[in-house]
Protein backbone atom coordinates (compact mmCIF):
# COMPACT_ATOMS: atom_id res chain seq x y z
CA UNK A 1 0.00 0.00 0.00
CA UNK A 2 3.15 2.68 0.67
CA UNK A 3 4.00 2.15 -2.30
CA UNK A 4 1.04 2.64 -4.27
CA UNK A 5 1.32 6.09 -2.24
CA UNK A 6 4.39 6.93 -2.87
CA UNK A 7 3.71 5.90 -6.61
CA UNK A 8 1.03 8.34 -7.14
CA UNK A 9 2.67 11.20 -5.54
CA UNK A 10 5.56 10.45 -8.32
CA UNK A 11 8.33 9.89 -5.43
CA UNK A 12 8.36 6.35 -4.98
CA UNK A 13 11.09 4.74 -2.87
CA UNK A 14 13.83 2.65 -4.87
CA UNK A 15 12.21 -0.60 -3.03
CA UNK A 16 9.39 0.43 -4.49
CA UNK A 17 10.43 1.05 -8.62
CA UNK A 18 10.18 -2.50 -9.53
CA UNK A 19 6.41 -3.04 -8.39
CA UNK A 20 6.03 0.01 -10.42
CA UNK A 21 7.70 -0.68 -13.43
CA UNK A 22 5.78 -4.41 -13.19
CA UNK A 23 2.45 -2.93 -13.28
CA UNK A 24 2.84 -0.93 -16.63
CA UNK A 25 4.37 -4.11 -18.16
CA UNK A 26 1.53 -5.95 -17.20
CA UNK A 27 -0.80 -3.05 -18.98
CA UNK A 28 1.37 -3.01 -22.46
CA UNK A 29 -0.19 -3.18 -25.64
CA UNK A 30 2.66 -5.68 -26.83
CA UNK A 31 2.23 -7.84 -23.69
CA UNK A 32 -1.88 -7.53 -24.32
CA UNK A 33 -1.18 -8.89 -28.14
CA UNK A 34 0.53 -11.37 -27.43
CA UNK A 35 -1.81 -12.71 -24.30
CA UNK A 36 -4.92 -12.31 -26.71
CA UNK A 37 -3.56 -14.34 -29.54
CA UNK A 38 -2.72 -17.29 -26.58
CA UNK A 39 -6.40 -16.21 -25.55
CA UNK A 40 -8.34 -17.30 -29.07
CA UNK A 41 -5.64 -20.03 -29.59
CA UNK A 42 -6.67 -22.02 -26.15
CA UNK A 43 -10.72 -21.59 -26.97
CA UNK A 44 -10.25 -22.78 -30.51
CA UNK A 45 -8.12 -25.55 -29.67
CA UNK A 46 -10.11 -26.51 -26.95
CA UNK A 47 -13.46 -26.32 -29.11
CA UNK A 48 -12.02 -28.06 -32.46
CA UNK A 49 -9.66 -30.19 -30.84
CA UNK A 50 -11.97 -31.64 -27.57
CA UNK A 51 -15.44 -31.79 -28.22
CA UNK A 52 -16.99 -28.79 -28.98
CA UNK A 53 -16.22 -27.30 -25.29
CA UNK A 54 -14.89 -23.37 -24.61
CA UNK A 55 -12.01 -22.71 -22.73
CA UNK A 56 -12.55 -19.41 -22.33
CA UNK A 57 -16.72 -18.27 -23.44
CA UNK A 58 -18.05 -19.69 -20.17
CA UNK A 59 -20.84 -17.97 -21.05
CA UNK A 60 -21.59 -20.28 -24.28
CA UNK A 61 -20.67 -23.48 -21.27
CA UNK A 62 -23.34 -22.43 -18.67
CA UNK A 63 -25.97 -22.35 -21.69
CA UNK A 64 -25.30 -25.82 -22.88
CA UNK A 65 -25.01 -26.87 -19.27
CA UNK A 66 -28.40 -25.81 -18.82
CA UNK A 67 -29.81 -26.99 -22.45
CA UNK A 68 -28.31 -30.92 -21.65
CA UNK A 69 -29.83 -30.74 -18.14
CA UNK A 70 -33.25 -29.39 -18.80
CA UNK A 71 -32.95 -32.73 -21.71
CA UNK A 72 -31.93 -35.37 -18.72
CA UNK A 73 -28.60 -35.70 -20.31
CA UNK A 74 -26.31 -35.07 -17.39
CA UNK A 75 -23.48 -36.68 -18.24
CA UNK A 76 -23.04 -34.00 -21.30
CA UNK A 77 -24.00 -31.10 -19.06
CA UNK A 78 -20.87 -32.25 -16.68
CA UNK A 79 -18.90 -31.97 -19.96
CA UNK A 80 -19.61 -27.99 -19.91
CA UNK A 81 -20.06 -27.83 -16.25
CA UNK A 82 -16.34 -29.01 -15.61
CA UNK A 83 -14.99 -25.92 -17.29
CA UNK A 84 -17.20 -23.33 -15.58
CA UNK A 85 -15.96 -24.39 -12.15
CA UNK A 86 -12.83 -24.83 -13.04
CA UNK A 87 -12.51 -21.42 -15.07
CA UNK A 88 -13.69 -20.01 -10.95
CA UNK A 89 -11.22 -22.08 -9.47
CA UNK A 90 -8.62 -20.26 -11.98
CA UNK A 91 -9.34 -17.22 -11.19
CA UNK A 92 -9.07 -18.00 -7.27
CA UNK A 93 -6.17 -19.68 -7.66
CA UNK A 94 -4.78 -16.42 -9.26
CA UNK A 95 -5.78 -14.10 -6.40
CA UNK A 96 -4.00 -16.56 -3.99
CA UNK A 97 -1.29 -16.54 -6.12
CA UNK A 98 -1.31 -12.44 -6.04
CA UNK A 99 -1.53 -12.58 -2.07
CA UNK A 100 1.01 -15.12 -1.81
CA UNK A 101 3.82 -12.89 -3.96
CA UNK A 102 3.26 -9.70 -4.73
CA UNK A 103 4.85 -8.55 -1.96
CA UNK A 104 8.15 -10.28 -3.53
CA UNK A 105 8.03 -10.85 -6.80
CA UNK A 106 5.81 -9.58 -10.04
CA UNK A 107 3.09 -11.95 -9.24
CA UNK A 108 1.67 -11.97 -12.99
CA UNK A 109 4.67 -13.41 -13.70
CA UNK A 110 4.24 -16.25 -11.44
CA UNK A 111 0.91 -16.73 -13.16
CA UNK A 112 1.87 -16.96 -16.58
CA UNK A 113 4.14 -19.51 -15.95
CA UNK A 114 1.37 -21.64 -13.71
CA UNK A 115 -0.46 -21.24 -17.07
CA UNK A 116 2.27 -22.35 -19.51
CA UNK A 117 2.75 -25.56 -17.46
CA UNK A 118 -0.47 -26.68 -17.10
CA UNK A 119 -1.42 -26.65 -20.82
CA UNK A 120 1.74 -28.13 -21.27
CA UNK A 121 -0.05 -30.94 -19.30
CA UNK A 122 -2.78 -30.59 -21.19
CA UNK A 123 -0.86 -32.18 -24.44
CA UNK A 124 -0.58 -35.56 -22.51
CA UNK A 125 -3.81 -36.03 -21.73
CA UNK A 126 -5.56 -38.79 -24.11
CA UNK A 127 -8.59 -37.73 -26.30
CA UNK A 128 -10.72 -40.01 -24.12
CA UNK A 129 -9.87 -38.03 -21.50
CA UNK A 130 -11.32 -34.62 -23.25
CA UNK A 131 -13.07 -33.29 -20.05
CA UNK A 132 -10.22 -33.11 -17.94
CA UNK A 133 -8.09 -31.59 -20.87
CA UNK A 134 -10.93 -28.97 -21.24
CA UNK A 135 -11.19 -28.29 -17.26
CA UNK A 136 -7.50 -27.54 -17.14
CA UNK A 137 -7.39 -25.31 -20.07
CA UNK A 138 -10.05 -23.41 -18.71
CA UNK A 139 -8.06 -23.18 -15.15
CA UNK A 140 -5.68 -21.78 -16.94
CA UNK A 141 -7.92 -19.46 -18.90
CA UNK A 142 -9.38 -18.18 -15.49
CA UNK A 143 -5.93 -17.68 -14.13
CA UNK A 144 -5.13 -15.19 -17.23
CA UNK A 145 -8.53 -12.91 -17.10
CA UNK A 146 -7.83 -12.26 -13.42
CA UNK A 147 -4.38 -11.62 -14.11
CA UNK A 148 -4.55 -8.98 -16.87
CA UNK A 149 -7.19 -7.14 -16.66
CA UNK A 150 -6.08 -3.53 -17.97
CA UNK A 151 -4.12 -2.40 -21.42
CA UNK A 152 -2.72 1.42 -20.52
CA UNK A 153 -5.03 1.94 -17.59
CA UNK A 154 -8.48 0.18 -19.73
CA UNK A 155 -9.99 -2.64 -19.06
CA UNK A 156 -9.14 -4.97 -21.25
CA UNK A 157 -9.72 -8.50 -21.59
CA UNK A 158 -7.47 -10.99 -23.28
CA UNK A 159 -9.24 -13.89 -23.20
CA UNK A 160 -13.20 -13.01 -24.27
CA UNK A 161 -14.67 -10.28 -26.43
CA UNK A 162 -17.94 -9.23 -25.03
CA UNK A 163 -16.53 -6.80 -22.89
CA UNK A 164 -14.06 -5.51 -25.29
CA UNK A 165 -16.77 -4.71 -27.75
CA UNK A 166 -19.22 -3.19 -25.67
CA UNK A 167 -16.39 -0.62 -24.25
CA UNK A 168 -15.25 -0.15 -27.52
CA UNK A 169 -18.34 0.65 -29.59
CA UNK A 170 -18.60 2.92 -26.20
CA UNK A 171 -15.49 4.80 -26.60
CA UNK A 172 -16.15 4.70 -30.55
CA UNK A 173 -19.18 6.57 -29.75
CA UNK A 174 -17.71 8.96 -27.34
CA UNK A 175 -15.46 10.09 -30.31
CA UNK A 176 -18.34 10.96 -32.29
CA UNK A 177 -19.58 13.13 -30.27
CA UNK A 178 -16.75 14.39 -28.72
CA UNK A 179 -14.23 14.11 -31.28
CA UNK A 180 -11.61 13.06 -28.97
CA UNK A 181 -8.72 11.28 -30.41
CA UNK A 182 -7.88 9.70 -27.21
CA UNK A 183 -11.61 7.77 -27.08
CA UNK A 184 -10.85 6.69 -30.81
CA UNK A 185 -7.18 5.51 -29.78
CA UNK A 186 -8.99 4.12 -26.49
CA UNK A 187 -11.94 2.01 -29.08
CA UNK A 188 -8.69 1.35 -31.62
CA UNK A 189 -7.46 -0.65 -29.19
CA UNK A 190 -10.13 -2.98 -27.94
CA UNK A 191 -10.89 -3.58 -31.57
CA UNK A 192 -7.36 -4.77 -32.29
CA UNK A 193 -7.57 -6.88 -29.00
CA UNK A 194 -10.80 -8.43 -30.37
CA UNK A 195 -8.81 -8.43 -33.86
CA UNK A 196 -5.95 -10.38 -32.39
CA UNK A 197 -8.36 -12.79 -30.33
CA UNK A 198 -9.76 -13.52 -33.97
CA UNK A 199 -6.93 -14.53 -35.17
CA UNK A 200 -5.27 -16.61 -32.71
CA UNK A 201 -8.69 -18.39 -32.99
CA UNK A 202 -8.09 -19.01 -36.80
CA UNK A 203 -4.06 -20.01 -36.58
CA UNK A 204 -5.30 -22.54 -33.76
CA UNK A 205 -7.82 -24.09 -35.61
CA UNK A 206 -5.64 -24.70 -38.57
CA UNK A 207 -2.48 -25.74 -36.46
CA UNK A 208 -5.38 -28.31 -34.86
CA UNK A 209 -5.08 -30.31 -38.34
CA UNK A 210 -1.74 -30.30 -38.01
CA UNK A 211 -0.33 -31.34 -34.60
CA UNK A 212 -3.67 -32.57 -33.33
CA UNK A 213 -3.87 -32.29 -29.76
CA UNK A 214 0.33 -30.99 -29.19
CA UNK A 215 -1.59 -27.64 -30.87
CA UNK A 216 -1.21 -26.84 -27.27
CA UNK A 217 2.15 -26.20 -27.24
CA UNK A 218 1.95 -23.11 -29.49
CA UNK A 219 -0.04 -21.56 -26.67
CA UNK A 220 2.17 -22.22 -24.13
CA UNK A 221 5.03 -20.93 -26.57
CA UNK A 222 3.15 -17.93 -26.08
CA UNK A 223 2.74 -17.89 -22.50
CA UNK A 224 6.38 -18.13 -22.21
CA UNK A 225 7.09 -15.15 -24.60
CA UNK A 226 4.81 -13.14 -22.95
CA UNK A 227 6.80 -14.15 -19.70
CA UNK A 228 10.19 -13.15 -21.48
CA UNK A 229 9.05 -9.87 -22.44
CA UNK A 230 7.73 -8.98 -18.90
CA UNK A 231 10.78 -9.49 -17.84
CA UNK A 232 13.03 -7.76 -20.35
CA UNK A 233 10.68 -4.83 -20.46
CA UNK A 234 11.29 -4.22 -16.31
CA UNK A 235 14.99 -4.56 -17.02
CA UNK A 236 15.31 -2.07 -19.53
CA UNK A 237 14.92 1.07 -16.92
CA UNK A 238 18.00 -0.40 -15.59
CA UNK A 239 20.52 -1.09 -18.34
CA UNK A 240 19.26 2.24 -19.70
CA UNK A 241 20.52 3.56 -16.55
CA UNK A 242 23.86 1.80 -16.34
CA UNK A 243 24.54 3.23 -19.99
CA UNK A 244 24.18 6.78 -19.02
CA UNK A 245 26.79 6.32 -16.09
Amino acid sequence: MACVIWATRGIAPEGCRYMERAKQTSESIELGIVLALAGGFMDAYSYVARDGVFANAQTGNILLTGVHISEGDYALALRFLAPVLCFSLGIMLSDLVHERFSNRIHWRQVTVLVEALILLGVSFVSGDLNILANSLTSLACGMQVESFRKIHGHGIATTMCIGNLRSGMDALVAFGHTHDKNALWKSLQYFAIIFIFALGAGIGTQCVGIFGERTIWLSCTLLLVSLCFMFIKEDLPEIEEELKK
